[in-house]
C-alpha cells in the first residue's frame, strides 16, 4: 500500500475533527476524499503532509512513518491547493525554480517549460505571481505539485477556481501524468461530477467520521438506500450536508 491511514483522530480542545477514520491506497489508485463543509478533509489531507500532529491513531506513507523517514516520505509528495500563495514579486517562472530547487529536480529549467505548456500557462511564465488570476495561479500551484514527479499527490479542491474548460484540460493532463508516472492520487472536491469523473474509490466523511466508501454508486446507495438505477452521487452528498448541520 502506498497509504494507510489507522484510526487517525485530530483534536483541537474539545472539538473532534477526524475522528478514528481509517483508509488504504494502493499504488496508481485515484482516491476521492468527499464530504460538506466542516467534515474533516482538509484536516486529514495536512496530517498526511505531516503539517498537523495526530492526536491517536498511525500514518504511513510508502510503508514509513513520519516519527523516522520524514524527509524520504516528503521527497515522495507534493501538494495542491487554490488557497496556496506564491512569493508575489517573483514571476511564474522564477517561483517555480525555487521549488525545483527545493526537490532537486534534474534539469528543471525542462521540467518547469514541459509543466507551463501542458497547463496552457506558458505565456505567462515571466508574469509576476500577483498579476494572475484565481485560475492561473491554480495552474501554476498544480506545475508545483507535479515538479517532483510525486509518488503521492495530494489535492485538495484543484478545479475550485478554474472555468469548465480549463478544469476539463486539468483534469485530462493529471489522468495522463498519473499514467505516466503511476502516481497515487488523494482527490478532495465538493464537485460530484468531477469525483465520478476522476476517482475509482471514494471515502465519504461527515462531521469527522467516515459514514460510506466505495465506488460512487456503492455510496450513493449505502447514504440514500436508493431504489433507482443509477442514483446521482450528488443526492448523497447534499443528503450528508443537510443532516450535518
Amino acid at each position: 500500500m502506498i497509504v494507510e491511514v489507522t484510526q487517525l483522530t485530530k483534536t483541537f480542545g474539545s472539538f473532534t475533527a477526524v475522528n478514528e477514520v481509517s483508509f488504504a491506497i494502493k499504488e496508481g489508485e485515484i482516491l476521492g476524499l468527499l464530504g460538506p463543509n466542516g467534515a474533516g478533509k482538509t484536516t486529514t489531507i495536512l496530517m498526511l503532509l505531516g503539517l498537523t500532529t495526530p492526536t491517536s491513531g498511525s500514518i504511513r506513507i510508502f510503508n514509513r512513518g513520519y516519527d523516522r523517514d520524514r524527509e524520504t516520505i516528503l521527497a515522495g509528495i507534493n501538494f495542491c491547493a487554490p488557497y496556496i500563495s506564491f512569493p508575489g514579486r517573483l514571476s511564474v517562472y522564477e517561483n517555480l525554480m525555487v521549488f525545483a530547487r527545493l526537490y532537486q529536480v534534474p534539469r528543471p529549467g525542462r521540467k518547469i517549460m514541459e509543466l507551463l505548456l501542458r497547463f496552457g500557462i506558458e505565456p505567462l511564465k515571466n508574469r509576476p505571481v500577483l498579476l494572475l488570476s484565481s485560475g492561473e495561479n491554480t495552474r501554476v500551484a498544480l506545475c508545483k505539485a507535479l515538479l517532483n514527479n510525486p509518488r503521492l499527490l495530494l489535492l485538495d479542491e484543484p478545479t475550485a477556481f478554474l472555468d469548465p474548460q480549463i478544469s476539463g484540460l486539468v483534469k485530462r493532463v493529471l489522468r495522463e501524468l498519473r499514467e505516466e508516472h503511476g502516481s497515487t492520487i488523494i482527490y478532495t472536491t465538493h464537485n460530484m461530477s468531477d469525483a465520478e469523473e476522476m476517482c475509482s474509490q471514494m471515502v465519504f466523511l461527515s462531521c469527522g467520521r467516515i459514514i460510506a466508501r466505495g465506488t460512487a454508486l456503492e455510496i450513493t446507495q449505502a447514504i440514500l438506500d436508493a431504489k433507482r438505477d443509477k442514483p446521482a452521487l450528488v443526492e448523497a452528498f447534499l443528503h450528508v450536508a443537510g443532516s450535518s448541520k
